[in-house]
């Protein structure tokens, strides 16, 4: 992964609901949960380079936890979780 690219990417938390983005990198931010454990944790669930992702849902105020679509399967991530998976977003569809 390129340092540009990561440097370009935004938070999974930061997109706004309903956005269309691709994964760029996965990367812990803590050590809570031990940084491999998160990233094997966040692959295994398809959070992958490339892959399209959707924020669905948001949490009470915006809170926790976030529904994400990756891929064609549904997930809840807490906030330290989504903040773990970097992307682009892609450009709006024309209609």
């Amino acid at each position: 992964m390129e340092t540009s690219a990561l440097s370009q990417a935004l938070p999974l938390t930061e997109l706004p609901t309903g956005t269309r983005a691709r994964v760029v990198a996965v990367t812990a931010l803590d050590d809570r949960h031990g940084p491999l454990e998160i990233a094997r944790r966040l692959a295994e669930l398809g959070f992958l380079p490339g892959e399209a992702v959707r924020i669905l849902a948001r949490g009470v105020l915006g809170r926790e936890p976030i529904a994400v679509r990756v891929g064609t399967s549904t997930f809840a991530l807490r906030l330290f979780e989504a903040a773990c998976v970097h992307v682009h977003p892609e450009p709006a569809a024309l209609p």
